[in-house]
């Protein structure tokens, strides 16, 4: 069963947060398949991508909203396109309205280039300006900071509760912290045991 059929549209598809709503990155798009990570930009770990990567056949399309979904800089973007045109599948980026196949133009590789450089360059004129807004916002004293971390015994509360099944929203109630943050707590968990 894991083995592609050639010509499948396949959506990869990354939400940051828990609340952000995945179904609209695709709309009206038919795809035989969807592969969805939760996961921030700068998270390196994408489990999903990777199984994209390894799923994509000759002659898929890969389906993506926007480059900035793919990955958080050029580098990345160049490396994941070539990865997946390497395997002959081609790659489509709905809100840019561009292509690539592998034997793609100069100019082509070049718009890859100029749009990841400016996804990058938007992403880090973002994060300056929320540098910006949280300076003025303790100048007027007026900034909170993140919300205070778990201790080690909270933290393996919270895990115990997770495991009995308690919802991950009403742990995030219970214990005053964001759904992703929850999930954050729990993921390092795993990892520290598996």
């Amino acid at each position: 069963m894991g083995e592609s059929v050639a010509g499948q549209r396949l959506g990869y598809v990354r939400v940051s947060t828990l609340d952000q709503n995945e179904q609209r990155q695709l709309e009206g798009q038919t795809l035989d398949q969807v592969f969805t990570d939760h996961a921030s930009g700068k998270d390196t770990k994408r489990p999903k991508l990777d199984e994209l990567i390894r799923f994509a056949r000759a002659g898929d399309t890969v389906l993506v909203h926007s480059m900035d979904r793919l990955a958080r800089n050029l580098d990345d973007l160049r490396s994941v396109v070539q990865k997946l045109t390497g395997k002959g599948a081609r790659v489509e980026f709905v809100k840019e309205g561009l292509v690539f196949t592998g034997e793609d133009s100069p100019m082509a590789n070049l718009m890859l280039s100029v749009m990841g450089a400016f996804a990058e360059f938007e992403r880090s004129l973002i994060k300056e300006r929320q540098r910006e807004g949280i300076a003025l916002a303790k100048t007027r004293g007026v900034y909170k900071g993140r919300k205070r971390s778990l201790s080690p015994d909270q933290v393996s509360e919270l895990v115990a509760l997770a495991v009995k099944g308690v919802p991950k929203a009403q742990l995030a109630r219970d214990y005053g912290l964001s759904r992703e943050t929850v999930y954050q707590y729990l993921r390092r968990a795993e990892r520290s045991t598996g």
